[in-house]
């Protein structure tokens, strides 16, 4: 009924004035009321999920994705919801939810399975109603018919994949059945990075491969055109039924789908219509798509595919033979495109993912293509194996290219992610999409349009040489000259590593890391500033993630690692990581002693083999470091009260000290008598702004500056660098902003 007036309007229009535009809007307004219609439609179940929220639930959902393994080390999927039990009682809801649950078998999609856990509630754009929390699932009815068999092939090939060695085992079932289980974090990381991470998701790429392989094969055979566009149709379909029929890959089986259509229409020129139809169609279906970044991506990037990357070749035709500029206009359209998208919710821009993608394009389809073989042929363990092998070196091929270029200087930017980022991004791709398409195109064009043209590009110009000159003076003071910049008589550094800990103590040379930070850019970025290479000493006080998380900055820089008590097995994976780069690993206890150029250290905390403090915060390293041109200095790790007493009284402290890290970012769980013993000059304090902590605590910083101690902190300060000065303790800061007269 909808449709007939829509019909009937647009015909309508057609015969006035503006009849394109009419109809356009009328068609835009119809879609959103049937979007908005859908959603309405969908509220009372999502209601009678989010009633629930902070209940222990008994829930009874239908799987519809496959499961991943999340940072928590739980098995992640999405369900439908069949019933839920509750205090409030059972009622039968319908509703999307997305479930956690330990590690099992049998979780595989069309599975009915039974759950109890805590369920939470989630924000109304998203797409499942609610978070649950669970342990281990009851299979209530195991998958069945052609999704069981799915299953077993997806199993089977993910099995016989991981036999093989790295790099390359682990990715495999992602480039060819979209299974991600098998890659390492740093991998993931790497094709994040390198802007590769498409290839492991089971994207539009993935499903173009497997159109464009079952078209060469009919055409391989003397097929038409109309049976090539049907056997790929059905080779979509059946794709998409192995890799787990999800939304996220519906989504990218039709956006694939736009291009078999055109051709089978004939008119290439539709693409961007029946682009347009497709989109409205899965938001009809599925309103909170919209909210995905995800959708953004995949139709971001087919109009780039349609639109823009035509034009981008012809421009780059001028520079270089057609073929080449063909396969560089693909990649260089879906990321002008997609940059402003991902600069809303990412930190960081990828710089390298053209340059990564041209080289891991010829072997990506390879690898898809023959893996999907090797699933299909498990039947057959023989023809089987040799196909994985096949399929290994190309995908070792696509590992070693993203681990590569992942490590080159300037692989990807850093930005703050808003709207601010997505604007600027926006306005860079914008510019250099005009410069590379170039004035082509526009001879004829006179008068107004003609000057509107010419303009535009001058503007673009200005635009990127601002933008590199900006650019590329930053990269030089952060580079080559950012040791320059920082004086040269410091001996101990707090890096502004925003709410965690990173101390630098250099003597003669050698240099001492203290503690990460969170994250491996700012830290990074600190190394770089002050001209820092190599560390010759790295103490993890302890394993929370505001002192290890920045770890990967130093990996394969380290000689030797002094750690504090390890716990889990993930801290263990750290350890490891930083042992692979050929750091000698140690336990620290107290009383160990050491040299740092000149100077000596020695460690006062924790105690060995103790059964009060096992690990943790007041499990941390304390360490002393003096001499050597280092002013006398303590540092506090995360340590509570009730462990700083007991490390005053089993250490023996040589204060007053110079300079004092005060312990936990200056919580308020301090003890004032062992400031009070160790009187400090200086008092550190490393936090960052605005955190949800109220770090540093107001009667902390009392408490410091009523024993004499002069408060400097990261938060306020930025960088903080100290050292000695003609017997005297000299101070620079990035900022003084809040510094105590």
């Amino acid at each position: 009924m909808l449709a007939a007036i829509v019909a009937g309007v647009v015909v309508r229009c057609s015969r006035t004035r503006g009849a394109e535009r009419g109809g356009l809007v009328i068609v835009v307004l119809a879609a959103a009321a049937a979007v908005a219609t859908t959603a309405c439609l969908a509220m009372p179940a999502r209601e009678a999920v989010r009633e629930r929220e902070a209940f222990a639930v008994e829930v009874v959902a239908d799987v519809s994705s496959s499961a991943s393994v999340g940072k928590d080390g739980r098995l992640w999927f999405e369900a439908q919801s069949r019933s839920i039990e509750s205090a409030k009682g059972t009622a039968a809801v319908s509703a999307p939810v997305r479930i956690g649950v330990e590690p099992a078998e049998g979780v595989d999609l069309g599975a009915t399975i039974r759950v109890t856990g805590q369920m939470e509630a989630t924000d109304p754009g998203e797409r499942s109603a609610a978070v649950v929390f669970a342990s281990e699932p009851e299979i209530v009815r195991p998958a069945s018919g052609v999704f069981a068999v799915a299953a077993g092939a997806r199993s089977a090939f993910i099995e016989r994949a991981t036999r093989l060695p790295e790099p390359g085992a682990g990715l495999l079932p992602g480039l060819a059945v979209g299974d991600t289980r098998a890659v390492s974090d740093a991998l993931n990381d790497d094709m994040r990075t390198s802007g590769l991470s498409h290839l492991t998701a089971v994207s539009g790429a993935n499903c173009a491969i497997v159109v464009a392989a079952a078209f060469w094969l009919v055409a391989l055979c003397g097929g038409g055109r109309r049976l090539r566009v049907v056997v790929a149709a059905l080779a979509l379909a059946g794709f998409v039924v192995l890799v787990t029929p999800e939304p996220s890959v519906i989504r990218a089986a039709v956006m694939a789908g736009v291009a078999m259509f055109t051709v089978l229409l004939g008119r290439p020129s539709a693409g961007a219509g029946m682009l347009a139809l497709c989109a409205t169609g899965i938001l009809v279906a599925d309103p909170w798509l919209a909210a995905t970044a995800g959708f953004a991506l995949s139709v971001a990037a087919s109009g780039a595919l349609i639109l823009l990357a035509p034009p981008l070749a012809r421009g780059l035709a001028r520079w270089m033979p057609q073929p080449l500029a063909l396969a560089i206009s693909v990649p260089l359209a879906a990321q002008l495109a997609c940059g402003p998208i991902i600069a809303l919710f990412a930190e960081q821009q990828s710089l390298v993912g053209i340059a990564a993608n041209l080289l891991a394009a010829p072997a990506a389809p390879i690898a898809t293509v023959i893996g999907l073989l090797a699933c299909l042929a498990a039947p057959f363990p023989m023809l089987a194996d040799l196909l994985a092998a096949s399929a290994w070196l190309p995908a070792a091929w696509i590992s070693v290219t993203a681990t590569v270029s992942a490590r080159l200087p300037l692989a990807q930017a850093s930005l703050v992610p808003g709207i601010g980022s997505a604007v600027l991004v926006a306005v860079l791709s914008a510019a250099l999409g005009i410069i590379v398409r170039g004035r082509r195109g526009t001879s004829g064009v006179g008068g107004r349009r003609g000057r509107w043209f010419s303009w535009t590009y001058r503007v673009a110009a200005v635009v990127l040489i601002v933008a590199l000159s900006l650019g590329g003076a930053h990269l030089a003071l952060q580079g080559p000259l950012a040791a320059m910049a920082a004086p040269s008589g410091w001996s101990i550094a707090a890096c502004d590593v925003g709410q965690g800990d990173a101390l630098l103590v250099r003597s003669e040379g050698e240099v001492a890391l203290i503690d990460t930070g969170p994250e491996p850019g700012p830290l990074g970025d600190c190394l770089r500033s002050l001209g820092i290479d190599r560390i010759d000493l790295l103490v993890l006080t302890h394993f929370d993630l505001d002192h290890v998380g920045g770890a990967d900055a130093v990996r394969g820089r380290v000689d030797a690692v002094l750690h504090g008590p390890v716990v889990e097995a993930e801290e263990q994976r750290i350890l490891d990581g930083l042992g692979a780069g050929g750091a000698a690993v140690t336990e620290a206890t107290a009383g160990m002693r050491g040299t740092l150029g000149a100077s000596t250290w020695r460690v006062l905390w924790p105690l060995r083999e103790s059964a009060v403090f096992p690990s943790g915060n007041d499990a941390s390293v304390v360490m002393e470091v003096s001499g050597g041109g280092v002013p006398l200095s303590l540092y506090l790790g995360d340590l509570s009260a009730e462990a700083q007493r007991m490390l005053a009284r089993n250490a023996r402290l040589a204060g007053p000290y110079d300079v004092v890290k005060v312990a936990h970012h200056g919580s308020a769980d301090q003890d004032p008598a062992i400031y009070e013993t160790i009187r400090p000059a200086i008092a550190v304090f490393s936090a960052g702004i605005d955190n949800d902590y109220g770090h540093p605590r107001a009667e902390t910083l009392d408490l410091l500056t009523a024993v004499g101690a002069h408060v400097l902190r990261t938060d306020r300060q930025g960088r903080i660098l100290l050292g000695i000065d003609d017997g005297r303790i000299a101070v620079w800061t990035e900022s003084d902003v809040g510094a105590p007269e």
